[in-house]
């Protein structure tokens, strides 16, 4: 982490004064023993469209209306309006249901799919489902395989903390960043982390 720090401050010197104030990139560092993938994935569909705080909220409410674990069986067999109940919106139900219905079924080998090596594969596989899009899907690539080459342009506070970082204002747009990058492979997770350290911080969630 030490090099990709140095390598974004390299080819950005924008990024010297947040990698300074900061710690080092933590994706792949933390060590979450009792989360699987399918509760992880789960935790990035809560977090579609959300603050950090309020999704850290829900996940919680979430975990303790399935009896403290979130696996496929627990999902299956929980009613809809208990979901609802713990704070989901009735798409993330149907996306939360129907994911963990292709994990029980055999219809998604969540296993297999995290194992690729490529991660246009894995996203092509999640995306197939309901509610899965690009982003939620970057997550899990980032922040459950800890994969260090993956760029969210489609995440807000991404954008926004890039502008911060370079004294602009206003969001720039998905299309504008997206090439931007390029300078930061293989490290693009890690300059993202940075621009979210812009805006929330430490959060729990890292």
């Amino acid at each position: 982490m030490r090099k990709a720090a140095d390598h974004l401050v390299a080819v950005d010197p924008a990024f010297g004064p947040i990698v300074a104030a900061s710690p080092l990139c933590n994706i792949g560092r933390k060590k979450y023993a009792d989360r699987t993938h399918f509760s992880t994935l789960v935790t990035s569909v809560i977090a579609q469209q959300l603050s950090v705080k309020a999704a850290d909220t829900i996940t919680v409410r979430v975990t303790t209306s399935l009896g403290g674990d979130i696996t496929p069986l627990a999902v299956v067999q929980a009613s809809e309006a208990d979901l609802r109940a713990a704070g989901l919106s009735g798409a993330k139900t149907r996306t939360i249901k129907g994911l963990a219905d292709a994990v029980h079924a055999g219809d998604l080998d969540l296993e297999a799919a995290a194992a690729h090596a490529e991660d246009h594969h894995i996203v092509a596989e999640l995306t197939r489902l309901w509610g899965i899009g690009r982003w939620t899907a970057e997550m899990f690539l980032m922040f459950t395989l800890h994969r260090l080459d993956v760029w969210p342009v489609g995440d807000l506070a991404m954008r926004k903390g890039w502008q911060l970082i370079h004294h602009k204002s206003g969001d720039i747009p998905e299309k504008e960043i997206d090439p931007l990058g390029e300078l930061f492979r293989p490290y693009r997770s890690v300059a993202a982390w940075y621009c979210w350290r812009v805006i929330d911080g430490d959060s729990q969630t890292w």
